[in-house]
């Protein structure tokens, strides 16, 4: 019995590895596709010299990447690592409970849910303090905004999560030499 719970577990954890994978490659492929390159344009400007089809894979997340590589690719595209993957976490709706949740508030404000409907009024105000329409939630805030609303916090999460922008926020990425 306790060996079936092992290979439950297992499998859980290889599902829920895939899921981020494809979540990470496919936020990789909208940057490089929001910059206008092709995927042999990417890799030509990586020191580390992988080939097309390895970018293919990790796009299509049929390939781990390590920590470095999406750092690598991360540099390459301009955008900071900790952004790529917190916005392809929240995309795929992984993890949600731990992200700090970037909300649109123009889309927040024209949905059309009776069970969020008082997150309208906090979303207009906050449009009045943020006129550029982005915010971000601490997993602590969205808690807080769950017992307002009368809803779990994984409930709110979810429907927050769905009002991801559209594009990444432009990042200052570190490109320093460290040779």
């Amino acid at each position: 019995m306790l060996s079936l719970t092992r290979v439950a577990v297992r499998g859980d954890h290889d599902v829920a590895e895939r899921a981020i994978s494809r979540a990470v490659g496919e936020e990789l492929r909208r940057a490089r596709e929001a910059k206008g390159w092709s995927r042999a344009q990417l890799v030509g400007m990586l020191p580390s010299g992988i080939g097309d089809r390895t970018l293919l894979s990790y796009e299509h997340g049929t390939r781990h990447l390590t920590v470095l590589r999406l750092v690598e690719l991360c540099r390459a595209l301009g955008v900071a690592a900790p952004v790529l993957l917190n916005q392809a976490l929240q995309r795929s709706q992984l993890h949600l409970q731990n992200l700090v949740l970037q909300i649109d508030l123009r889309k927040l404000l024209h949905d059309k849910s009776d069970k969020f409907r008082p997150m309208h009024q906090w979303g207009r105000n906050k449009l009045n303090d943020n006129p550029e329409g982005i915010v971000e939630l601490a997993p602590a805030s969205v808690r807080e905004l769950a017992t307002f609303v009368g809803c779990s916090h994984r409930d709110l999460a979810n429907h927050l999560a769905r009002f991801l922008p559209e594009e990444l926020p432009e990042a200052v990425v570190d490109q320093t030499d460290e040779s």
